[in-house]
């Protein structure tokens, strides 16, 4: 590890916290420590969530490093849309993280914001802090990409976290439906293709990022009035583009289905009157 990234993360070596009488240290080595992932879109409160349980474990006494990647800040730090924020260790792309915490007299648990954005191979590093080190190690992120396509990171972390948890602080869409999936907006349009990783809703950056319903990410509404990008997928309430449905209340194009109250088209039927049967060849 870099001696400049060992520089960055010893400011974050830990500060005394004031504990209140009803409050006892918890001892090292009490429990198994433990792998958790905490996901959701955008704006569920992942980073609220992280600085908070920091706040609540530092105040027991234990002792922990807060990390995090691409924060929107463009700094070291962990922000939250509501305006806290906390000093952290930037996960370089080539950070051993498993070097970054033994590197330390003791470190009793990590905090792990925009988790989704590390390597698959630091997420391996955390799994072995917490098998090998007894490092409790809470993550958060993004399970999907702005396709809806899961991270690798995040995917790995479905497959090795001891506990995975969806937050339950409910994002709408502009429909009111729940929010489910990012997507991605680049001048007013809804993006499909890119860079798995693009940092947006910047003052300096032309990409902004949306929460929305699982229809309206597949069919690309942004809004009410926009339409949408997929054929098939017209405007809420509008019949679905299938072959043959054309508007409310026309009859399905089925061969021999013309409109309401016309014969069926049938062999041997013509305008309600049956043609002659055909003769039997001798």
């Amino acid at each position: 590890m870099s001696h400049e990234v060992m520089e960055q993360a010893k400011p974050l070596s830990w500060r005394p916290v004031t504990q209140s009488s009803a409050l006892s240290p918890v001892p090292s080595g009490a429990r198994d420590a433990v792998l958790k992932f905490y996901f959701g879109p955008m704006d569920c409160g992942k980073s609220t969530l992280a600085l908070q349980m920091n706040y609540n474990h530092a105040r027991q006494g234990r002792r922990g490093l807060v990390l995090t990647k691409h924060d929107r800040s463009g700094g070291p730090q962990v922000t939250s849309r509501i305006g806290l924020g906390q000093d952290a260790v930037e996960v370089e792309d080539g950070l051993d993280l498993v070097r970054l915490v033994t590197s330390y007299d003791h470190v009793d648990y990590l905090i792990c914001d925009e988790a989704c954005f590390y390597s698959v191979e630091q997420i391996e590093q955390l799994a072995d802090l917490v098998d090998e080190h007894g490092v409790d190690v809470y993550a958060f992120g993004l399970a999907s990409d702005f396709r809806s396509v899961m991270f690798p990171a995040a995917q790995r972390l479905f497959e090795l976290a001891d506990e995975v948890c969806r937050l339950q602080v409910e994002v709408l869409c502009w429909c009111g439906r729940p929010g489910q999936l990012n997507a991605r907006v680049v001048g007013g349009v809804m993006a499909r293709t890119g860079e798995q990783v693009v940092i947006g809703d910047t003052d300096d950056s032309p990409v902004r990022y949306q929460v929305l319903c699982r229809r309206h990410h597949r069919s690309g509404r942004l809004d009410e009035g926009s339409p949408a990008d997929r054929p098939g997928q017209l405007d809420e309430g509008s019949p679905a583009d299938r072959p043959g449905q054309l508007d409310e209340g026309s009859p399905a194009d089925r061969p021999g289905q013309l409109d309401e109250g016309s014969p069926a088209d049938q062999p041997g039927r013509h305008d309600g009157v049956l043609a002659p049967a055909a003769q039997t060849a001798q």
